[in-house]
Parts: C-alpha cells; structure tokens; sequence
C-alpha cells in the first residue's frame, strides 16, 4: 500500500501596519496576497500597535484603509508597544508575535511585500526557523583596530550562552568578512510558535540594547537591532539560513520591495503587474490615491517611466547609486 503524502502543515501570515505609509502599503500586502493564494488555508493577519505611552501620535490605522484590509479577509490584530513604540519602530515586529495565535506556525513578512505566487510552493519547516537572505553587509562595522567581524559576533552568542557559534560559519567566505557570518535582512522570518519566538526575540534585543558587550562598544544599534538579534534567536531554535526550498521567497513567490520607487526600478514585471492589478478597483483608488507614491508612480504612470529610464541606461550596481538616480528623476517618494 502506498503511503499518503503528508499534507502541509498550516499556518498564519502577518505583517504590520499603522497609520501612515504602512498602512498603504499594506493595502498591496494583503490584496497581493489573496490574489497569489486563493487558497490559502491559514490566517492573514494584520497587526496593529495600539496608542499608548510609547507612542506620541494616533497609530491606529485609518477607516478607510481598515475597511479595504478586512473586506479582503484580513484580520487585524492589535497589540501594545511596551518596550519599543516610537524609539524603535522595528521592534513592532518584535513585540507584535506575542499577539498571535500562541502555537501556530507563523511567517512573518514586512509590509512593503507584494505576492506573485503561491506559498503552497515554499517548502516551510517549522522546526528549522530562517530569514531573508537578501541583505547586504550592513552590520556590524569593525573598527581600524579591532574587533573584527569574529569576537563582536561571538560575544552575543556567548551573551546569550548559545553553543555552537563556529557551526554557524560559512567557511567558503574569507574570515573577517561578512558573508562568512549568519546575518539576515528581516523581511521575512518563520517560526513554529510566535509565543516562544517573540519572547526570545524580545528578550535578546532588549538585553543587547541594555547590556550591549563590550565588543560592540563602536556599533551602532539603530536601526540594525532587530537584524543583530534574529540570527540569535534563529540559531537558539535550530534553525539556519535558508536553503533551496525557501527560493521562492524574495524570488518567485514575495518580493521585498522596501520602496515604491524601487519596485518600479528593478523588481519583476510580474511584482509591477500585480500591484497596478490589485489596485485598479475604484474603490482601491479613491482610497490609496491619497498616499503620494501610490497616486504618482502608479495611478499618474510615472513609475513606468522610471523603469524605462533605467532600463535604457542600465541598472545602477550598487542601490545607494540606485537611489541617487531615482532622486535625479525628482521620483523618490516614500
């Protein structure tokens, strides 16, 4: 008798969002989402920081955009900024895991995502948790004299009594250079329980912030944080970078924008159709017409002109050029 193939596990999805641009581009994030996964059998979640002392203005997200979210099935779900807030708004990220549903799987994507594919083609495993490889060397920077990449990475595995830093190394990178260290972008992470995973995430960057090592004495934390603790916390769960089967993320299935302007610049055609398909409804427009890159780049086609402008004088190497180029063109808009 043949055995049956296992079904996937389920899970959860969120991000976050509050008043202001996030909320925007969560309006890409979810009617991407539904529009790649039909038939997704988890929960789509919206988190929302609540007001609060740690916040000096309204956070909650607008009527209109509320409306938009939760017609296309999302739910939202608020939460309390008790350590981060307005100081340190990456920690939402961080402190919006212990309002999930505890026990769940959960992945986690930044707001500024869009969907061209289904999850179903991403091979989760829970129990290894991983992140987004698509970083560059933002952290740390070593001083002249010492200490290099080894003894700052090092003293936060000790910090935290986590064995096995060495196994942590990819050794086909040179020594004292970056790549040779796990170090994640986190626009995207998974876990097996947000409870768990929040409270170690949190606990980590909250010690590292407070009781930062001597050896990171020249760093500087803001906003590289939440990206110093989550291979921590990756490694404490067993978990490791990303292999062959996650390819789809940042690749075929999501795609890590970070920017309207460089959406338009350097990401697929099918991230770009997607995003003018999702938002043409005359309702979507009235409503994401307000936020200024949306109603100049997409609804005016001045982000089609960008990508022409770059297509005819080739993609700048590195993004800082990028940028510089996009701002040349009187285009970069947040």
């Amino acid at each position: 008798m043949t055995a049956k193939t296992p079904r996937p596990q389920p899970f959860n999805v969120f991000c976050i969002a509050q008043s202001g641009r996030l909320e925007y581009e969560a309006i890409l994030f979810v009617l991407s989402f539904r529009a790649a996964n039909p038939d997704f059998a988890g929960r789509l979640l919206v988190a929302e920081p609540q007001p609060g002392p740690r916040w000096s203005e309204e956070v909650r997200i607008s009527g209109p955009v509320r409306a938009i979210l939760e017609g296309a099935g999302a739910e939202i779900v608020p939460f309390e900024s008790k350590v981060f807030g307005q100081s340190y708004p990456y920690g939402n990220k961080i402190e919006a895991l212990a309002a999930l549903p505890a026990g769940e799987p959960f992945v986690f994507f930044d707001t500024d995502t869009v969907f061209t594919g289904p999850l179903s083609d991403v091979g989760f495993d829970f129990t290894k948790p991983s992140a987004s490889m698509r970083r560059t060397g933002t952290w740390p920077e070593p001083p002249l004299y010492g200490p290099g990449y080894t003894a700052i990475w090092k003293s936060l595995y000790d910090k935290f009594g986590l064995d096995g830093f060495e196994e942590t190394l990819d050794l086909s990178q040179p020594d004292e250079y970056w790549r040779r260290y796990m170090y994640f972008n986190a626009g995207w992470f998974f876990g097996a329980d947000p409870a768990e995973f929040g409270a170690r995430f949190l606990h980590y960057a909250r010690a590292i912030r407070d009781e930062t090592p001597d050896e990171l004495a020249c760093q500087s934390l803001d906003p590289w944080l939440d990206q110093v603790a989550l291979p921590l916390v990756i490694h404490s769960f067993g978990g490791e970078r990303p292999g062959p089967e996650l390819d789809g993320l940042d690749g075929a299935v999501s795609c890590h924008y970070r920017a309207m302007p460089l959406l338009y610049a350097r990401e697929s055609d099918a991230a770009i159709e997607m995003v003018e398909t999702v938002v043409a409804p005359n309702p979507i427009k009235k409503v994401l017409k307000l936020y200024e890159p949306a109603k100049k780049l997409i609804y005016q086609g001045k982000g089609r002109k960008l990508r022409e402008i770059i297509a005819s004088e080739g993609m700048p190497r590195t993004e800082k050029m990028l940028r510089n180029r996009i701002k040349r063109a009187k285009l970069w808009l947040r």
